[in-house]
């Protein structure tokens, strides 16, 4: 219990520190403080045993031909947990995720941010479309996780970790959200208008 409090105690201090990304800020606005700088990722684990357990038929003598997730992945940005950045992988190039089924130009990616405030004493919650949009349809998210309509989703921390709303891929395939808080809870209270 009390480890549980200290360590809520610590992602709210380094949380309180975070910088909003660049846009138009209001001259009367207080300014958001900067990032502190990251620490450096941790080493990334070998291929986990349990992953192996579930996924390759030991009996199988193709299996040892198989890449690792370790070797496949060792050469993509880490993030300061050791999981794979896939927004540094898009923007370096190391990726090119497919616009559709057809071929052809891509529609710019829908881009606007949203800012959640019902996060009690914790900073706002910001949401870039615009970097999910890089790579996944609209139809991936609305309306089967979250309706096309302001405040129509009541999303809590405890379903995200069920792996409901933002849980379907935070946890799953990207970043997981239960040592990453500052990720998404990026505004501090007060500077929304630094923001826009």
């Amino acid at each position: 219990m009390h480890a549980t409090i200290a360590a809520i105690a610590v992602v709210l201090l380094l949380v309180g520190g975070c910088q909003a990304p660049n846009r138009k800020a209001d001259a009367t606005a207080a300014t958001v403080p900067a990032l502190p700088p990251p620490s450096p990722p941790r080493a990334r684990a070998e291929y986990p045993p349990r992953e192996a357990a579930e996924l390759l038929d030991p009996s199988n003598v193709d299996a040892r031909l198989l890449l690792r997730a370790h070797e496949a992945l060792g050469s993509f940005p880490a993030d300061g947990q050791g999981y794979v950045d896939w927004v540094a992988a898009l923007d370096r190039g190391l990726i090119a995720p497919r616009a559709g089924l057809k071929e052809g130009p891509a529609p710019p990616p829908f881009d606007l941010d949203i800012v959640m405030r019902n996060t009690r004493e914790m900073p706002y919650v910001v949401f870039p479309h615009r970097r999910h949009a890089q790579w996944l349809d609209c139809s991936n998210c609305h309306p089967a996780l979250f309706p096309e309509k302001a405040g129509a989703t009541a999303i809590r921390m405890e379903d995200i970790f069920r792996g409901q709303h933002c849980g379907t891929c935070h946890g799953r395939v990207a970043f997981p959200v239960h040592y990453a808080c500052e990720r998404c809870h990026r505004l501090p209270h007060g500077n929304v208008k630094a923001w826009w």
